[in-house]
Parts: C-alpha cells; structure tokens; sequence
C-alpha cells in the first residue's frame, strides 16, 4: 500500500474485450468497469491517460489468479472469489463452477448457464436439516452474486432476452437476503424524477441511536450484491449505517425502469442525503459518500454540489468515463452524428467478432434504451453518436476543484480503466485529501482490488473513521 497523505488547510476542513478485429475502426474494446490480463505485459498508458490498445493489465497477478485464459471471464470470475471473505460468495462454489465452465468450453452461454444454475441451486434448501433463516440469508446472498455473474454476459448468450428476467431473479435473492438480516433492511422508494430510486438502508440495530451513515454508490455494471462485499458488511461491523440505492442506469432504474446514466449526479444524491437527514437514526453531520468503478466519476461529481456530503471516497479515482475505451473506438466519434454513425455502421460494425460485439451491447446499454432493446434482441445497436456523446458528458475535471469534503482517492497497480485518473483527481483537488495506491505485494492489484475487498474496506473505513470522529 502507497499512502500520500495531503497538505491539509489550516482549517478542518466486471472487465474489458481484448479481441482484436481486422478491417477499418476494427480495435480492442475496454470497458467502463472491468477486465484485466492475467500473464500479459504491463499496460502502457497514453497522454490521454488511456490504455494502449494492444495490452492491458496484467504481468502482476499470480498464475493462480488465472481462472480463465480470456480476461474479460477471469477477471469476473476474480470478483467472485474475492466475495467470499464477505459471505457474498463460497469458494469452492465459484472453482467448481469455473472447471465447469472450462470443462464446457468457455462462451457467454456455457458461463451464463453455469451461474444461473448455481443461483437456481441456492434458493433450495441445503442438504441436511430443513435451512433455517440463517442459513437462508447468506444463501441468498450467494445466490444474488451468482446471478450478477450470468447477468453481465447473458447479452452473448443463446437468449438475451433473458436479462430481464436474470435480473428479477438477482434482485429477488438480494431481497430475500436484505429481509432475513438482523435488523432487516429498510427498504424504500426515494423521490427522484418520475421514478423513484430503491434504496435498502442498513442499521447495526434497532436502538435508533443517531449513527455516522455511508452511502454506497455502485459503478456501470455492479449489482447491489456487490456492495455488500464493498461496504456493507464493513459498516455494520464498525457501528454505521449504510445506504445502498439503484440510480439512473443501474439496476431496476436500467433493466425494468429503463433510464440511462445521467451525467448531474448530483441530482440523485440530494434526495438520497434529504431521505437520510430526515431519520432519527442517522447523524446529518456525519455522512459519507463512496463511489466504486466508474462511480469514482459519480460520487465525486455530487459531492462538488452537494454540500451536506462530509466525507468522499473515491475508489478509484476518474475523471473521464470516455477514456476508458481505447483510441480506436473514441476516434468513431466525431462531431457530426450522422457521420459518426456511419463509420460505425459501415465500417466497424462488419468486422466486429461475436466476442467484441457482445461486448459493446454491454458498455453501451447503461448509456441507451434503443441500444439496450436491440441487444436483448439479438442486434447490435446502430445509434453509436447518442450513447457515446452521453458517456463523453460524464467528464468532471473542471468541477473537482469544487469539492469541499475531505476525500480520499484510491488508485491500483495495475488500474486497466482509468490509468493515471486518480492522480489526476487527487491533484486536482483543493479540499483536505489523501491517495493510497494498492498493490500487487498486496494482492490488491487490478481495478477495485477483486481479490482483497476486505483490504479495501479495511483503508476506506479506518479513513472514514479517522476523518469523521464520533462525538
């Protein structure tokens, strides 16, 4: 672990396509919020702060760490295993499902089908004695990860009309397990627009103490189960509250409820602050704000407006969603939509492979309901202007500077996304902060830590604790 600490004021203040494609505007397509190359060289990264196209991170995860040759699946399947230490996995569930998957030769379908068994397979009874609440609990837990994991590439499978569906059965086992805790979850709807945003609050008890709350914001592609294993868990154990919501190309808000991204994150946060303020049992001076993946990007843009935010962690830091895809698919968009669509339809669109196609369906969905509905047809999308412009409008540099709360940015060794963002950010920033790199001597390589999530929280709560005291 590398920790820079600021120069504080005197006052207190899951994964990335690496298929390559012959023919014009035919390249490697990074995703927003995952991947990884377990054995390839070192990415290179260019003044723009992206990853070299011909390689991607890797040369510091272990042999052992490679669960699958292509690093789109290994790189998922890592997230996974490292979700064990949170109950929000088993090991041995997730190896056996992977020599399945390998035994059946890997392909969105053999993975797909793997993990929505194993998910199918959960909510039945164990062997034994009848399953009591406990055991209930955390095998709805399990089950809720295992579906997220057929989730992310159902758009590749045989059915992609099935996402949907794949999601109710996920956020079905996340409820199960969000009803069976003790306390229970709080489970709301939050005023936002015309859609209201599901939130589950989650308390140490019920004694109504006003207590320090962290709010827990996901990335592009993340399920709630996720945040568990990033948040929940380590709260609870350290006496906080947590809030865990869907927002605008998230989760319900995205499959079911169908609205994208929105670059002004702030306007989903500031109902979710008014929501907690408004609660006995939440301490309004102590509220922190967390952002994993690519809401590294959110969570900072609506802690710069929103003033009630009194602490922000940023993991990792980003600050250009855009730069996370390679030059070769930034330089299909230009000015003009109709041409930008052209070259995409005309040019690079017939020399993409299955594999890339599947992959793009994937990082654009969040970012277009037309491109969303045509995937889960079968088709890939042919507007590429409209969703690429939306991501380009995710860009926060000019207004980190904003930020007033102390924060914390987290980088990786490793970083296959946002190379150099966290710096970038962390420098930008002119409130009290501090950066902390996680390394490979560590295990805690690659985007957002996979295999030492524990670790992770472990930084970001002695952080929390450390910047926002009790009374």
């Amino acid at each position: 672990m590398e920790h820079t600490p600021g120069e504080r004021p005197s006052d207190p203040t899951r994964r990335a396509v690496l298929t390559a494609s012959a023919g014009v505007g035919a390249a490697l397509i990074a995703g927003c919020a995952r991947g990884g190359t377990p054995g390839a060289p070192a990415p290179t990264t260019t003044a723009a702060g992206s990853t070299s196209p011909t390689t991607a991170a890797g040369g510091i995860t272990p042999g052992v760490m490679t669960l699958f040759k292509n690093p789109e699946y290994n790189f998922s399947a890592l997230l996974a295993l490292g979700a064990s230490g949170a109950g929000a996995a088993e090991v041995g569930e997730v190896l056996t499902a992977v020599n399945t998957v390998n035994g059946a030769g890997l392909s969105p379908q053999s993975y797909v089908e793997t993990f929505r068994k194993l998910g199918d397979q959960l909510l039945e009874p164990p062997p034994g004695a009848p399953a009591d609440d406990q055991t209930k609990r955390f095998r709805s837990l399990r089950a809720a990860q295992y579906y997220g994991q057929a989730l992310f590439f159902v758009l590749g499978s045989d059915a992609p009309g099935s996402e949907e569906q794949l999601y109710r059965s996920g956020r079905k086992a996340w409820d199960t397990f969000c009803d069976l805790c003790e306390p229970a979850a709080v489970k709301a709807q939050v005023p936002y627009g015309t859609t209201p945003l599901p939130v589950w609050f989650f308390r140490p008890d019920t004694s109504g103490a006003r207590r320090p709350t962290v709010i827990l914001t996901n990335g592009s592609d993340g399920q709630n189960v996720d945040m568990w294993t990033y948040g929940v868990a380590a709260a609870l154990e350290r006496g906080w509250n947590a809030l865990v919501y869907d927002g605008p190309g998230q989760g319900q808000l995205l499959f079911v409820d169908r609205i994208v991204f929105t670059p002004t994150w702030e306007k989903v946060v500031t109902p979710l602050v008014d929501w907690l303020t408004a609660r006995s049992d939440v301490d309004p001076d102590r509220i922190a704000l967390t952002g994993l993946s690519m809401a590294g990007d959110l969570a900072p843009r609506a802690a710069a407006f929103e003033s009630r935010i009194a602490a922000l962690v940023a993991m990792p830091g980003c600050v250009d969603p855009w730069l996370g895809f390679p030059p070769e698919i930034r330089q299909i968009l230009t000015p003009d939509k109709q041409q930008t669509n052209d070259i995409w339809n005309k040019e690079v669109v017939p020399e993409l492979p299955p594999e890339a196609a599947a992959t793009m369906k994937k990082r654009f969905e969040p970012f277009s309901v037309p491109a969303m509905l045509e995937a889960r047809q079968g088709r890939l999308f042919t507007d590429f202007y409209t969703p690429a412009t939306r991501i380009q409008a995710m860009k926060i540099t000019d207004v980190v500077p904003r930020i007033k709360a102390p924060t914390l940015v987290l980088d990786y060794e490793g970083e296959q996304f946002y190379p150099g963002q966290p710096r970038q950010m962390y420098d930008a920033l002119t409130s009290p902060k501090d950066y902390v790199r996680l390394t490979a001597a560590q295990g805690a390589q690659l985007h957002c830590s996979p295999m030492a999530p524990q670790l992770h929280c472990e930084v970001v709560f002695d952080w929390l604790q450390h910047t926002l005291p009790g009374t």
